[in-house]
């Protein structure tokens, strides 16, 4: 907005650099250009003030597809003035001599009318094609479509604008539509994400019975070793058990041998002992008993003699008495 100071008959305008200033005088152009600085008497003069920056704007098209579906598309537009004279002669740019602010809404009817040619151009690229297929491809080829459709509207040339830039940021249906068709996305997803889930269940359980059978078939081993070794062991028992009573019968037959040597010594012995007193006289035996049983005899403190006892060893004695005192016969003298 241009700065003027008012002295009285005259005024100042101080305009920026940005801005094209163009001073009318009897409704001939007196002064034009950028950032101009100048004096003039307001009661004569008639100022024109154009931005030459690029200006934007946002953009809201809804429309409907092929198919009669609400689609909503979103963006901005970037103009800028090209022919300042031009413009200035098809659309008021007036500015008040005492304010410098714009006696109408020059701005906002540049941008209704660039609104207008895109909203027309807008609605015929959406009702080319079904909402499946202008979701698919994308706000960009509704850019080109709208690039291309301002490019060759004279409408913006005759007036001295033109379209810099488009950029759309969204093409979207309507919320109930993009639900209806987020569901069968969003229900493969939630397929495969059970599928995943399934899979992973699955393997843990394949993992679940593999450690299972490992486990089983360690258990299995470990009992068939425990029966080896319990069998190994009641071998080595009956190993051990056969070979003590094998050596008990060697040590049992060793020892009865020895006893059956000993008590054959012994009856050898005793045979021999009785050969002997079985050719003395009973006078000797009878001596040879009393003597054993005086050994085996402690004390005697009473000894019963009968007469008929004594009588009998007496009579034995006289019996034996001539074969005792028999003379042992001697060689004869040579």
């Amino acid at each position: 907005m241009a700065y003027i100071k008012n002295f009285g008959f005259a005024a100042q305008l101080r305009s920026d650099a940005s801005n094209h200033v163009i001073r009318y005088r009897n409704g001939r152009v007196r002064q034009s250009g950028r950032g101009l600085v100048f004096w003039f008497r307001p009661e004569t003069a008639s100022i024109a003030e154009l931005p030459m920056d690029d200006r934007e704007m946002a953009l809201f098209v809804k429309g409907r597809s092929q198919d009669f579906q609400a689609v909503a598309v979103q963006g901005m537009l970037t103009w800028h003035v090209d022919d300042p004279q031009l413009l200035a002669t098809r659309v008021d740019f007036s500015i008040g001599l005492l304010t410098g602010a714009y006696q109408s809404e020059p701005i906002q009817r540049i941008e209704t009318r660039l609104a207008g040619l895109v909203n027309q151009a807008a609605l015929q690229y959406l009702a080319q094609a079904p909402v499946r297929a202008l979701l698919d491809a994308g706000p960009e080829p509704l850019r080109v479509a709208l690039e291309a459709a301002l490019a060759r509207d004279s409408a913006l040339g005759e007036i001295g604008i033109s379209v810099a830039a488009i950029r759309l940021t969204n093409l979207a249906p309507s919320s109930e539509l993009e639900r209806a068709l987020q569901t069968p996305t969003f229900e493969a997803l939630q397929q495969k994400a059970d599928e995943a889930v399934f899979e992973r269940r699955a393997l843990a359980v394949d993992k679940e019975r593999a450690i299972a059978e490992n486990e089983l078939a360690n258990k299995t081993e470990l009992a068939r070793r425990e029966k080896t070794l319990i069998a190994e062991e009641s071998e080595n028992a009956r190993n051990r058990a056969t070979g003590v009573a094998e050596a008990q019968q060697v040590e049992a037959a060793a020892e009865a041998e020895r006893i059956r040597t000993v008590e054959g010594a012994k009856a050898e012995a005793e045979q021999e002992r009785i050969a002997i007193y079985r050719d003395l006289p009973p006078s000797v035996l009878l001596g040879l008993a009393a003597r054993e049983l005086a050994g085996n005899i402690g004390t005697i403190e009473h000894v019963n003699v009968t007469p008929d006892l004594l009588a009998s060893i007496l009579g034995e004695f006289r019996r034996d008495a001539p074969a005792l005192a028999a003379p042992t016969p001697t060689a004869p003298a040579n």
